[in-house]
């Protein structure tokens, strides 16, 4: 099961601890939605969403100030007596001395924010979609073209790394080669990013390691991008038919989500960057309502309706 460290996640949304007392090395969370408790402040557990970092805003701190001492040490020891990561408290609204001594009593590690309660919960819970949504690694490299994720795969010695290098040396951005991983964060949207171990790196056959960041720049990089196109690249085959119009869309699935996917024939004398760069720019011109294909094809329909008319308008 997926999870993310809750020492990221403070990391990441920048957290005040108020407990630096309690170790949080060895907690994750592992859901990626967030709760605002409101009738367990009143002491009512049923169906409580143990599992998610808990968020108390202005409205629940409203409520917990108008709590007697008793009932908040009630009420939030039976809170944190439950399987909860953390909880968060949001507007720059500390918790009462009450609180604080059953959270460290309890060992549950309390974080605060200066930001509104809404805008909190929307960004936590997209960055935990993100994070802890279900991933695959596959041979093959991203690369970002005009802002397309083109991600090139192929059998290993067919030239995809050095594609990307072309690519690069022409302005485009390098996600990952060599492994993609890839994450299904919505039914449309697939992120790639590379292992941390092999990022910003490229593998040359008779050249070897090249750092791309180094050589060319923080430009030529960048951490994760959707993936919206697919390029296979194949040694040609001569008794093989290769798609040369383009009518149809082909589909490559991960995670249950597809991609468009072209195979292209690699042989010598073909420009496999250009191929590549051409492809997303053409793939981009269809997301913006324009298709080439179509295009001539209705120009060959009217060229076949004006000759059928004019043979008619002969024959008459």
């Amino acid at each position: 099961m997926s999870c993310v460290k809750l020492k990221e996640v403070v990391e990441k949304m920048r957290l005040v601890t108020l407990t630096p007392q309690i170790d949080i090395s060895r907690r994750n969370v592992y859901q990626t939605e967030v709760n605002r408790p409101a009738l367990e402040l009143t002491g009512y557990f049923d169906h409580f969403a143990a599992g998610r970092i808990q968020i108390i805003g202005l409205v629940e701190h409203s409520y917990i100030d108008q709590m007697d001492d008793e009932d908040k040490r009630r009420v939030f020891r039976q809170l944190f007596s439950l399987d909860v990561p953390a909880v968060i408290f949001t507007r720059d609204l500390p918790p009462d001395q009450v609180i604080l001594e059953a959270a460290l009593e309890a060992g549950m590690p309390m974080f605060l924010t200066s930001q509104a309660t809404s805008p909190f919960m929307a960004e936590m819970i997209r960055w935990l979609n993100v994070r802890l949504a279900p991933s695959i690694s596959i041979h093959g490299v991203l690369v970002d073209v005009y802002g397309i994720g083109l991600l090139l795969t192929g059998d290993s010695g067919v030239g995809k790394s050095e594609a990307a290098l072309e690519l690069i040396k022409r302005g485009h951005r390098l996600i990952s080669d060599d492994v993609v991983e890839i994450r299904k964060v919505s039914e449309v949207t697939l992120i790639g990013t590379a292992p941390e171990i092999t990022k910003h790196f490229i593998e040359l056959r008779g050249i070897g390691i090249i750092d791309v960041k180094t050589l060319f720049g923080v430009s030529s990089v960048r951490e994760s991008q959707s993936i919206d196109l697919e390029i296979h690249l194949e040694e040609w085959d001569k008794n093989r038919e290769y798609d040369r119009m383009g009518m149809e869309e082909n589909y490559s699935e991960y995670l249950g989500n597809k991609v468009v996917c072209h195979r292209v024939p690699v042989r010598p004398g073909r420009n496999v960057a250009i191929i590549c760069e051409s492809a997303a720019a053409n793939h981009r011109q269809k997301l913006m309502g324009y298709n080439a294909a179509q295009e001539l094809y209705m120009r060959v329909q009217k060229n076949l309706m004006r000759m059928q008319k004019q043979d008619d308008e002969e024959e008459t």
